[in-house]
């Protein structure tokens, strides 16, 4: 392998962030599968925002692994993932907070 990361891995990583990053504006229930909380508070929203962020990074992590040799992870990239997440996020966010219902 000459240690480039097939066009299919970086597809699925970004499709499942931009899913996961809006999944906390979409619904009302606690982790997707939880119990319903009508109205979710941002403190919630912005917990489960984390929580998906670690959960597709640890995705892509274990596709960088199973594909090649893992690359260490410093502190810009995951500086820069976070940004990531939030921009992808921002349509979810618009859609609970801005637009008019």
């Amino acid at each position: 392998m000459t240690g480039l990361v097939p066009a299919w891995a970086v597809l699925l990583v970004l499709l499942a962030a931009l899913i996961a990053a809006n999944l906390p504006f979409l619904n009302d229930r606690l982790f997707v599968v939880g119990p319903r909380r009508s109205p979710k508070t941002v403190a919630w929203r912005l917990l489960e925002l984390l929580v998906f962020a670690a959960l597709v990074a640890l995705l892509g992590r274990a596709l960088e692994g199973h594909l090649g040799r893992v690359s260490p992870l410093r502190w810009e990239f995951v500086a820069v993932w976070l940004c990531v997440f939030l921009t992808l996020a921002f349509p979810g966010f618009v859609w609970r907070y801005l637009r008019k219902h």
